[in-house]
């Protein structure tokens, strides 16, 4: 599944194509993808007409793209969900799911999912923080994470240190990639219990999984395969270091 740097690249690459822009219909080509909207495929599509996106936001690796009317519209890309660029009347994408058109004319946006298990769907007033992602904690590039904090949670742990370092709720957007190259670079063993490592071990164990996504969102994220491309249809090149 996306982790940080790939969902990070893909809101980047969603900022600079829909902020500012109002849609002006929306097609579900397939229930599943707004399984979680109560009303449906057809009220789904109604309710997103006239809105305007604000800037797209992210924690951890969990994305929304709030309306400048102070809802939101929610994006689990599960592991295989993509957000697509494409000129008006371009052929769809493979595994097309939605569409979105704009009331500018210009490119719309699809989400095309081949798997299925993400889905979009509006949570209402969560343009700041939705509150299905309120219980995610802080990653490590926000500038509000308090690191002290983070390594006295880790270190009151006393589960193998990956597990906890996959644990959403101490700090977000690590997956299985970025934890297993943090604990290589610092040569921590997976299964080390947590709360035995001293603060200053923990604090590098940090610091590495920062700087290893750092170099991943530098090319663009991790692509073992096509299911996993930016907005422009672009892989990540990081697997190859």
């Amino acid at each position: 599944m996306p982790e940080l740097p790939e969902v990070e690249v893909v809101r980047s690459g969603l900022d600079a194509a829909v902020t500012g822009r109002t849609v002006a219909g929306v097609t579900v080509l397939h229930p599943r993808p707004v399984r979680r909207h109560p009303g449906g495929p057809d009220d789904f599509a109604a309710s997103l007409v006239g809105r305007t996106f604000a800037e797209p936001r992210r924690r951890g690796k969990y994305l929304w793209l709030p309306f400048t009317d102070g809802d939101a519209l929610m994006a689990h890309l599960g592991m295989s969900g993509q957000f697509r660029l494409d000129d008006p009347g371009a052929p769809h994408p493979p595994q097309c799911r939605l569409e979105f058109r704009f009331t500018d004319g210009g490119r719309e946006l699809r989400f095309a999912d081949q798997r299925m298990f993400g889905g979009l769907w509006i949570s209402r007033g969560g343009a700041e923080l939705p509150a299905e992602v309120a219980h995610i904690a802080r990653d490590l590039f926000d500038p509000e994470l308090d690191l002290a904090a983070v390594v006295a949670a880790v270190r009151r742990r006393r589960s193998g240190i990956k597990r906890v370092l996959l644990n959403q709720t101490v700090v977000s957007g690590i997956g299985n990639i970025y934890a297993d190259e943090s604990l290589w670079r610092t040569r921590v063993h997976y299964d080390t219990p947590a709360d035995r490592l001293s603060p200053a071990r923990v604090r590098e164990l940090l610091t590495a999984a920062r700087d290893v996504m750092a170099d991943a969102l530098a090319v663009g994220g991790t692509s073992f395969d096509a299911l996993y491309v930016n907005v422009n249809g672009s892989s990540g090149y990081f697997e190859r270091s």
